[in-house]
C-alpha cells in the first residue's frame, strides 16, 4: 500500500476501503457526513497502516489534543480514552491524557505544560472549566469540548453527552414492567448534570406509573464500587427493603450486588439490580448485569472529531449533542412475581 517513498497515501487507503479519496479526507478532517460503518473501516485502515498526514499549517510541530479528567481510576474513563484515541490516531494527532484531581496546583501545572506543547485542542471530562482556565484557553486560541459537563458551561463551548434522563426513565420503566414497585435508587454525585438527569428520569417513570417515590429509597454515591456497596447495605437494611435497585453506574450496581450477596440475598431471585454505562465488566459479572448502555467510546470519538474541526476553524452543526442510551437486558433482573412477590426478608 505504501508509495515508492514508503509513505502510505490517502489514495491507497481509499482504494483499500473501496471509497473515494474525498471520503477518506472527510474522515481525516473529522467531518460527520460519513456513515458509521465506513468511518470505522477507514479509521481501522489508517491505524493498521500507520498513516501520517503531512500538515504544513502546524509548521512541523507535533499535533496534539489534550484529554483532561478529574479522575482516571475507572473503566468508564478508559472507554472514553479509547474513543478519543481511535479518532486522533487516524488523523495523525497525538493524545495527551491528564488528571487534575480538581486541585488548583495541578490545574496551573497542566496549563503551563499545555502552553509549552501548543495543543490543538482540549477535551474536558465531567468538568466545569473554571473561568480563569476558559479565559486562558480562549487567549491561546485553543478550542475546548466538554464530555458530560458538570454544570452550566459557556455558550461557545460544545458539549457531548448521553441521554441520561431517558436512560434513567428506561431503566426504571424496565423494573416497573417487571412488577416492582418498591424500587431503590443510587444516585451519582449531585453536582453532576448526568447524575441529576438520571435521578429525574427515575422520578418521572415512577410518577408516570402512579407509584409514590419513597425518599427513603433514594441514596447517593460517587459512581464507584465501594459507594455502591455502602448504598446497597443502606437500602437492604431498611425494615421494608426494596425488591429492585437501580444504581446510576455499573460500578455502583456491582457494589449493590456484593452487598446483597453478603446478606445472603440472591440477585435476581430476591432483589433485581440495574446499572448504567454498560462497561465490559457488566457482561462478565455473576449474574450478567442488566444496564443502560451509554456509548462512551462513541462520545469520546465525537468529542475528538469536534475539537479537531474547531482547531481547523470549521463550524460545527450544533454545540450540544446527546447520544442515545439503550437498555441492555441481562440476568440481574427478574419479575416481582418470579422473585416471590415479597419486599421483606
Amino acid at each position: 500500500m505504501a508509495s515508492g517513498r514508503g509513505r502510505v497515501t490517502i489514495a491507497a487507503i481509499a482504494e483499500a476501503a473501496g471509497v473515494s479519496v474525498p471520503t477518506v479526507s472527510r474522515v481525516l478532517n473529522g467531518r460527520s457526513d460519513v456513515s458509521p460503518g465506513t468511518r470505522e473501516l477507514i479509521e481501522r485502515l489508517l491505524r493498521e497502516h500507520d498513516y501520517r498526514p503531512r500538515n504544513s499549517r502546524h509548521s512541523g510541530r507535533a499535533r496534539l489534543v489534550d484529554l483532561v479528567f478529574n479522575d482516571l481510576d475507572s473503566p468508564w474513563a478508559l472507554e472514553l480514552v479509547r474513543g478519543v484515541e481511535d479518532v486522533t490516531h487516524a488523523a495523525g494527532v497525538g493524545t495527551v491524557v491528564s488528571q487534575v484531581h480538581r486541585r488548583s496546583t495541578a490545574t496551573r501545572q497542566w496549563l503551563q505544560n499545555l502552553r509549552a506543547r501548543a495543543s490543538d485542542g482540549v477535551i474536558f471530562v465531567t468538568s466545569d472549566v473554571a473561568e480563569p482556565v476558559h479565559s486562558e484557553l480562549h487567549r491561546l486560541k485553543v478550542p475546548v469540548v466538554i464530555i458530560d459537563p458538570a454544570g452550566g458551561v459557556a455558550s461557545d463551548v460544545p458539549t457531548i453527552g448521553a441521554t441520561n434522563w431517558s436512560g434513567g426513565r428506561t431503566a426504571t420503566d424496565h423494573l416497573l414492567s417487571l412488577g416492582h414497585r418498591r424500587i431503590g435508587f443510587v444516585a451519582g454525585p449531585s453536582n453532576l448534570l448526568c447524575s441529576r438527569a438520571r435521578l429525574d428520569g427515575y422520578r418521572a417513570a415512577m410518577e408516570a406509573a402512579g407509584v409514590r417515590v419513597d425518599e427513603e429509597l433514594i441514596t447517593t454515591g460517587d459512581f464507584g464500587n465501594e459507594a455502591g456497596f455502602l448504598a446497597g447495605n443502606r437500602l437492604l437494611n431498611l425494615p421494608e427493603r426494596p425488591t429492585a435497585i437501580f444504581a446510576s453506574s455499573d460500578l455502583m450496581a456491582l457494589g449493590v450486588c456484593e452487598a446483597a450477596r453478603r446478606r445472603g440475598l440472591r440477585v435476581p431471585d430476591q432483589v433485581s439490580v440495574v446499572g448504567f454505562d454498560d462497561l465490559p465488566e457488566s457482561r462478565w459479572s455473576s449474574p450478567p448485569l442488566t444496564t443502560i448502555r451509554q456509548p462512551l467510546a462513541e462520545m469520546g470519538g465525537l468529542a475528538a472529531r469536534t475539537v479537531l474541526r474547531l482547531s481547523r476553524g470549521e463550524a460545527i452543526e450544533t454545540p450540544r449533542v446527546e447520544l442515545a442510551t439503550k437498555l441492555m437486558v441481562r440476568e440481574s433482573t427478574r419479575s416481582f412475581a418470579e422473585s416471590g412477590g415479597q419486599s421483606t426478608e
